[in-house]
């Protein structure tokens, strides 16, 4: 489509594409370490955007926040430690073709 990444990468909650594409709680917990590692390495970042409530909820865990400080809500922004966090549904076909 020609779309090229400036300064921008994409990333996953989960290190595998877990079965019917629904990581178990276990396995976000699991690769926690890998994505917290990921933002280590990012000292710019300034936003990330979550598709899913599942991306929400891993970041901030990630990020050692509290779920309920900052809840998951479509078009939300949460503003945490100089990052600005977007949240979105998951674009996943299982969303869309329904």
């Amino acid at each position: 489509d020609g779309l090229e990444l400036v300064d921008c990468m994409v990333t996953n909650a989960v290190r595998c594409v877990p079965p019917q594409n629904r990581p178990l709680p276990a396995e976000t917990a699991t690769c926690r370490r890998f994505l917290a590692a990921r933002l280590a390495d990012l000292p710019r970042l300034s936003a990330v955007l979550c598709l899913g409530r599942i991306a929400h909820e891993t970041l901030l865990r990630a990020l050692g926040e509290r779920l309920a400080a900052h809840p998951f809500a479509h078009g939300a922004r949460h503003d945490i430690g100089g990052l600005a966090i977007f949240d979105s549904y998951h674009c996943s076909r299982y969303n869309t073709n329904t």
